[in-house]
């Protein structure tokens, strides 16, 4: 999902889907914990997607 994608959500959008996206952070961690996880690589963009949409959260409230 690109940053102009991501600015297209509504605010109550973003703040539902930086939820699922933490949910599903929590469970990469432990599968890599456990040694289950295999794309890695998914832990980096799912944090990163979380920052942007945070970020964008951010500017719309000031």
């Amino acid at each position: 999902m690109k940053a102009n994608e991501i600015r297209k959500l509504s605010t109550a959008d973003l703040e539902t889907r930086v939820e699922e996206l933490k949910e599903e952070l929590f469970n990469l961690r432990f599968q890599l914990a456990v040694g289950q996880l295999e794309n890695t690589a998914r832990i980096k963009h799912v944090r990163k997607l979380i920052a942007q949409m945070k970020t964008i959260i951010t500017e719309r409230a000031q």
